[in-house]
């Protein structure tokens, strides 16, 4: 299966996965695409030292936000990937991006959704808000993406002990170690399998 790889910064989700179509569960899966929000992202350095194709689509370069959701649309299908996957992208998708791709775009989420999630919740911000709520744990999110921030069928979700020395850094590499570098590719491998079917926003998991 051929997917294409959303990032906005430093790119640990995407290494995670590049790692394991080296090494892991996905050797037969290949990343044909990188797409970032940002020049700056450490990401697209991620793509180029292996060699993997990457654009910089920022919504802010475009017309309107229309004119910027047919380029990623364009791009992702030039690509020929099967599946979107955000690894720490920041932007909303536009809406046609996400009804060509419908079932086929998910996310890693730093928080046990429906927990610490929704517009603004993204980076350190849910480790923060965990702590301050005192959570005893918290955890990473794979999803399938709709309209809305974090609202689509849930696929995966793997959780940590928070601790009582935690601060939200120490929380955040944790649960990006612990839960986001596992359950991502589990995801990707997951639907790669055919495993995964989704009726009424709920996403099962078939053996």
């Amino acid at each position: 299966m051929k997917i294409a790889v959303f990032v906005s910064g430093g790119g640990t989700n995407l290494q995670a996965i590049i790692d394991n179509t080296k090494t892991g569960i996905l050797q037969d899966i290949e990343i044909v695409l990188v797409l970032s929000s940002s020049p700056d992202a450490y990401a697209l350095t991620r793509a180029a030292d292996n060699g993997i194709k990457s654009v910089v689509l920022r919504s802010a370069d475009f017309a309107d936000k229309a004119e910027w959701d047919q380029k990623v649309v364009e791009e992702v299908k030039a690509s020929g990937a099967e599946l979107v996957v955000l690894a720490g992208y920041l932007s909303l998708l536009g809406p046609k991006i996400v009804s060509e791709y419908s079932n086929r775009i998910i996310n890693i989420h730093p928080a046990l959704i429906p927990s610490f999630c929704g517009a603004g919740m993204y980076g350190i911000k849910p480790h923060r808000a965990a702590l301050a709520r005192g959570v005893k744990v918290s955890g990473a999110t794979v999803h399938f993406v709709n309209e809305n921030y974090d609202e689509g069928p849930i696929l995966l979700q793997k959780s940590v002990d928070v601790l009582p020395d935690d601060t939200p850094e120490i929380l955040q590499k944790r649960i990006m170690k612990e839960c986001e570098w596992e359950i991502l590719p589990k995801a990707i491998r997951l639907i790669a399998d055919g495993k995964v079917e989704i009726n009424n926003n709920i996403a099962y998991v078939r053996e």
